[in-house]
């Protein structure tokens, strides 16, 4: 398995999830009012029709969200409750198309269970912190990032790193001893698969073009492979 890679869904999956996004709900959580969320756990499994992979999404039964404190200093230790991601987007062509694509590329067992984040960062006031805890790791062994749509924005580029650094709470302390070796920003429909055990990453914040909100959105999907 690669420990970075840049690949891209169909421009058919982009624009039948896109919608999806306009019903994210807020809540009471600490970045509720700006990283607007949903999130599941799904079973994946794959089967065979006329010769063509078919991915079959078992939606598991909802659970909280709680992440240790040494991978989240901003809200580590805190039980996050979300909505579930809609079946209807879980059960999509396109939505199924991005976990075969990461099934495949990271080599997963038949039956490997995913979490989901489906998420829209807005701008108040401007910006919003992509990922307010800094640079990070997320205790997984896979990660996926999938940008769906970024409307009147600058920034949210994906920032990777081969090791740890301290961080603030603002994000990584740039000097050049902790510059990322690669900065990107995902384009609409552009995924990035990471080794989360091997890379740290940040989001860099998400800067409105104009003085109208923008947003970015994403989906965000994690495994444990071993």
């Amino acid at each position: 398995m690669k420990t970075l890679e840049l690949t891209r869904i169909s421009n058919s999956a982009v624009t039948e999830l896109q919608d999806s996004f306009d019903r994210l709900p807020e809540t009471d959580h600490k970045d509720g009012k700006f990283r607007l969320r949903r999130y599941s756990v799904i079973e994946l499994r794959t089967s065979f029709w006329n010769a063509k992979e078919e991915a079959e999404i078992e939606h598991l039964p909802i659970k909280d969200f709680t992440q240790s404190e040494d991978y989240n200093k901003h809200q580590g230790g805190m039980k996050r409750v979300f909505e579930n991601i809609e079946e209807e987007v879980l059960q999509s062509d396109g939505f199924k198309e991005i976990c075969l694509i990461f099934k495949n590329a990271n080599n997963m067992i038949d039956g490997q269970k995913i979490d989901v984040h489906q998420m829209r960062c807005v701008t108040l006031n401007g910006e919003s912190k992509l990922a307010p805890e800094g640079v990070h790791q997320d205790g997984f062994d896979r990660i996926g990032m999938i940008s769906i749509s970024r409307d009147n924005i600058s920034g949210g580029a994906v920032h990777l790193y081969q090791n740890r650094y301290e961080v603030d709470q603002g994000g990584p302390l740039n000097t050049h001893e902790n510059e990322p070796f690669l900065r990107y920003e995902l384009d609409d429909g552009e995924m990035v698969m990471i080794d989360d055990k091997k890379l740290w990453h940040w989001g860099s914040p998400v800067v409105a073009n104009t003085a109208q909100q923008g947003h970015l959105d994403m989906f965000i999907l994690c495994a444990h492979t071993s």
